[in-house]
């Protein structure tokens, strides 16, 4: 069994009901294919224990112009970021969610470690994001992007901060009031406290010799903890995922300074 395979097994069910599916999806697993690996995806262990979904959402159009099914998958998470994601159980209530999502009814909170002393204990950061002028793979703030800009919202709340020998670190819990592509991590990056050991926006930050530099993190310290939605009988649900062990021991590590 190779590393892919062990973290496709690590997917769990954090709740479930006629409607929904609620998955905690591991790092280092996509959401759905892109037709340039056969690597194993979310959207493969939905369609493996849940065949019937196949056809609830709506799929993507690649680059090649074939269709990519996402079954009932409403929202994404980065491959490299693990937490909380939505999968609706038939076509009703993926309509339904989805007008949750554009009308930022529905709630979510990620725990990240940053690089750096955050000095604010609360803050809004409001600025477009959009493609990178340098990098396809990225997005990016004014001057950097090109094309369309997209309003993007993110709000933060720092838990500790500490400093280390070998750097200064911050916790926090964050929540993006829009859900733009890599949202947080571009902020975050904007407010100079990139993700540690986020590969793409965290720059010569990111020490790849020394583990202790990103507190034992070999990919972006983003999780996204909890989501909170409405339900067809219009009460509130908010439903968690387990903290990762790395989460837990990086949180130790500071909070031992």
């Amino acid at each position: 069994m190779n590393y892919k395979e062990e973290e496709f097994k690590k997917i769990k069910i954090v709740y479930e009901d006629e409607d929904l599916l609620a998955l905690f999806k591991p790092k280092n697993l996509s959401v759905h294919g892109d037709e340039k690996t056969e690597e194993k995806t979310l959207s493969d262990w939905i369609l493996e224990n849940y065949p019937e979904l196949k056809n609830v959402g709506e799929p993507i159009i690649s680059n090649e112009k074939t269709e990519i099914l996402r079954p009932g998958i409403v929202h994404r998470l980065d491959k490299d970021t693990s937490g909380i994601i939505l999968v609706a159980k038939n076509q009703e209530f993926f309509l339904f969610l989805k007008n949750q999502f554009q009308e930022r009814i529905i709630e979510k909170t990620y725990l990240a470690f940053v690089y750096g002393n955050v000095k604010f204990d609360k803050k809004n950061i409001n600025t477009a994001i959009g493609r990178s002028k340098k990098d396809f793979r990225r997005w990016a703030t004014n001057r950097e992007i090109r094309g369309e800009e997209r309003e993007a919202i993110t709000e933060y709340e720092k838990i500790l901060t500490a400093k280390k020998t070998f750097g200064e670190f911050s916790f926090l819990k964050v929540k993006p009031k829009t859900g733009r592509t890599h949202q947080i991590r571009v902020h975050l990056k904007y407010d100079n406290h990139p993700i540690l050991a986020d590969h793409l926006y965290a720059g010569a930050l990111f020490k790849r010799e020394n583990p202790e530099e990103n507190l034992f993190f070999e990919t972006q310290a983003l999780f996204a903890w909890k989501i909170k939605f409405q339900k067809k009988d219009g009460d509130f649900l908010e439903l968690e995922a387990q903290i990762p062990e790395e989460f837990a021991q990086a949180e130790k590590i500071l909070r031992e300074s």
